[in-house]
C-alpha cells in the first residue's frame, strides 16, 4: 500500500513535480483538494498490469519505471519517468488500465489523486487535458526511442542513454542504482552490465561503486549514449519546459583530484 503522509497537502505549497509546476492557479485548484501527499518506497508497485487504476501519482522525487513482460523471466523496462511525468497517463487517454507495470525503481515521494477526482478535472479544464496529453506525447517518443536502441543499439550506448535519462531527473550526479537493476532495465545479463560500465569508466565518463554511479563527464555521457537520446528529451522541452531543474549540467568531475 502507497504511505500517505499525515498531513494534507499544504494550501499556498508549490508544487515540485514538473506537470504541476506547469498548471494554472485554476487548474491547481482543481487538483488540490484531491492531491494527497504519499511517500514512494523502492520497490512500490504504482500501477498492476491489466487492473483498474485507482489512483494516479505525481512524483515528486524518485524515478519511476515502466515495465513490460510476457512471462516473469522476460522482462524489460520501457520507459522511466520521475518529477517530470506521471503515473497513470492511460487515465488522460479515457481508459483506466495498462498492460504494464509501473513501480518505483529509486525511491521518493509525490503526490496522488484519485483516478476519478482527476478524470472529472481533465473533463472540466481543456488547459490541464492539453498539458496532460502533451506530457503523454513526449512519453510516446521516448518509449518509441527506447524500442530504437533495444534493437539496434550496443549495451554501453543504451547504459549510457539510461544513465543520462536517469541523471535529467535528479539533482545529484550520484545515482542509486544496482546491477541487479540495470540488467533489468537494459534486458541484458549482468556480466554486459559489468562490461558496459567499465567500457563508460574507462572512458572517464562515470565512476561505479556499489549500489551506484557518479556521473562525471554529462555532455560524453549524452554523446556516449548515440542518437537515441535526444528526441524524446527536445520533445518534452518544445511542449512543457526544461527536463533539468534550472537546466543544470555536469561537467567533467572535479572532486577528484588524487
Amino acid at each position: 500500500m502507497l504511505s500517505l503522509r499525515p498531513n494534507s497537502l499544504p494550501a499556498h505549497s508549490i508544487p515540485q513535480n514538473r506537470l504541476l509546476a506547469q498548471l494554472s492557479a485554476d487548474d491547481l485548484a482543481l487538483l488540490h483538494p484531491h492531491l494527497q501527499p504519499v511517500d514512494l518506497p523502492v520497490g512500490m508497485v504504482l500501477i498492476e498490469p491489466d487492473r483498474p487504476i485507482t489512483h494516479a501519482v505525481f512524483p515528486e522525487t524518485g524515478l519511476c519505471s515502466v515495465i513490460a513482460s510476457m512471462q516473469e523471466r522476460n522482462r524489460i523496462e520501457i520507459g522511466l519517468f520521475g518529477r517530470d511525468g506521471l503515473a497513470g497517463t492511460v487515465l488522460v487517454l479515457g481508459s483506466n488500465r495498462v498492460p504494464h507495470q509501473t513501480f518505483m525503481q529509486v525511491s521518493g515521494a509525490g503526490l496522488r489523486i484519485e483516478a476519478e477526482a482527476l478524470t472529472q478535472a481533465i473533463e472540466a479544464s481543456a488547459t490541464l487535458r492539453l498539458l496532460l496529453l502533451r506530457y503523454t506525447q513526449t512519453f510516446l517518443v521516448q518509449t518509441a526511442q527506447t524500442a530504437l536502441a533495444n534493437a539496434s543499439a550496443p549495451a554501453e550506448e543504451r547504459l549510457a542513454r539510461w544513465l543520462a535519462m536517469y541523471h535529467d531527473r535528479q539533482d545529484s550526479d550520484d545515482l542509486s542504482v544496482t546491477h541487479e537493476f540495470l540488467s533489468l532495465m537494459l534486458g541484458v545479463r549482468r556480466p554486459t552490465v559489468t562490461v558496459a560500465l567499465q567500457m563508460l569508466e574507462g572512458a572517464g565518463l562515470v565512476r561505479a561503486q556499489r549500489g551506484r554511479v557518479r556521473v562525471l563527464n554529462r555532455p560524453g555521457l549524452i554523446e556516449a549514449a548515440g542518437p537515441a537520446y535526444g528526441p524524446a528529451e527536445a520533445e518534452y522541452e518544445r511542449l512543457i519546459g526544461p527536463l533539468r531543474r534550472n537546466g543544470a549540467e555536469s561537467g567533467p568531475d572535479q572532486s577528484s583530484t588524487s
